[in-house]
C-alpha cells in the first residue's frame, strides 16, 4: 500500500499539478523524500518561501501548474510576493502550508511557532486566500474544490497540513 505522501502526490498529479517547489519542513518529510528522489517531479528546493513563489510564478508563466510547499512561518515571509506578484498579476499556485504550532498550542512544537500557529487561518482569510485543512476523509474533494477555485480566480489557494499527515 502506498504511503500517505505518495497518495497525496498522486492526487495532486491527477489534478494537473506538474511543478513542485518550496522550502523543506519536517512536517513534509515523506513528501520531500519522494520529491528529492524522483526527477519526474522536477522539484526545486528554495532557500526562502518568497523565492519559491517567484519560481512558481515563472513555472506558471512557462505553462506549468505549480505547488509551493512552505511552513506557516514562511507564509509571513511570503506575504509581499503573494499580494504584489501572484494576486495582482493573476498567477495561481497551490500553497501547501505546514501548520506548526497548530491552534497556538505547543504539542511538542517549538515555542516560536505558537503565535503563527494561532493566527495562520485568520491570516489566510485576511489575504483572501481560499484554503482547506488537510483531513484524509475530505482530501480528494478539498483538492478538487481548491483546484477549481484556483483555475476560476487565477489566484493562489492553500492546503493547510497539520502534524503527522505527510511525514511518512
Amino acid at each position: 500500500m502506498a504511503s500517505p505522501s505518495r497518495r497525496f502526490l498522486d492526487l495532486l498529479e491527477q489534478h494537473g499539478y506538474n511543478y513542485f517547489t518550496g522550502v523543506p519542513c519536517s512536517l513534509f518529510e515523506g513528501v520531500t523524500r519522494i520529491l528529492d528522489a524522483e526527477p519526474r517531479y522536477g522539484y526545486l528546493s528554495a532557500v526562502r518561501e518568497d523565492s519559491a513563489l517567484g519560481i512558481a510564478a515563472g513555472a506558471y508563466l512557462g505553462g506549468r501548474q505549480p505547488v509551493v510547499f512552505m511552513q506557516n512561518s514562511g507564509l509571513g515571509v511570503s506575504m509581499n510576493a503573494l499580494v504584489s506578484l501572484h494576486q495582482i498579476y493573476d498567477i495561481p499556485a497551490l500553497l501547501v502550508i505546514s501548520w506548526r504550532g497548530e491552534g497556538g498550542k505547543s504539542g511538542n512544537d517549538a515555542p516560536e511557532h505558537l503565535i503563527m500557529g494561532d493566527v495562520m487561518t485568520p491570516l489566510l482569510q485576511l489575504l483572501r486566500i481560499p484554503f482547506a485543512v488537510f483531513e484524509p476523509p475530505t482530501l480528494a474533494p478539498d483538492i478538487d474544490r481548491l483546484t477549481c477555485t484556483m483555475h476560476e480566480t487565477r489566484r493562489p489557494v492553500a492546503l493547510v497540513v497539520g502534524k503527522g499527515r505527510l511525514q511518512s
